[in-house]
């Protein structure tokens, strides 16, 4: 069964041809989880993607989310975010590594906030260029104290 028109132009429509492609069966806690972490702006944890699911009428089991994260990690569709304090998070990402972006996370409240800096980017490649090391990947994670958070310190 083809997946429509409309599908294919967006990263759960993507990820599902790629899935079926592969050979996984198309399910409902599957297209769940992928149309979840369509709609986010960043990472997740699989215990908050549960309780997301839940909240919206969709109950679907922590084990069937993690299954659900692995095939899609297999195939390059997700990318696991760990920021040191034990949880992975994940969120989705094309193979090509279009939309790239960095995280902050609050010490406080642990927030985790995407963004994007061409500057940073540039500095990077520069980095690479003068380096002998060729890079393939990066991710940058940076700490500190959200906006609420800072504003509620005395």
């Amino acid at each position: 069964m083809a997946i429509a028109e409309s599908e294919q132009s967006s990263w759960a429509g993507l990820a599902l041809e790629n899935l079926h492609s592969a050979g996984f069966r198309r399910g409902g806690a599957r297209r769940s989880v992928i149309e979840l972490l369509d709609r986010q702006e960043c990472a997740l944890s699989a215990q908050e993607m549960e309780g997301l699911l839940g909240a919206s009428g969709r109950k679907v089991a922590r084990a069937s989310v993690y299954r659900v994260l692995e095939e899609l990690e297999s195939l390059g569709l997700v990318t696991r975010i760990e920021v040191g304090d034990g949880i992975a998070r994940f969120e989705s990402s094309l193979p090509d590594g279009e939309h790239h972006h960095h995280h902050m996370i609050c010490n406080n409240c642990g927030d985790l906030v995407p963004f994007e800096d061409e500057e940073l980017e540039k500095v990077i490649h520069r980095l690479s260029d003068r380096l002998p090391f060729e890079i393939d990947d990066h991710d940058i994670t940076l700490r500190g104290s959200c906006e609420e958070c800072e504003s509620g310190k005395p």
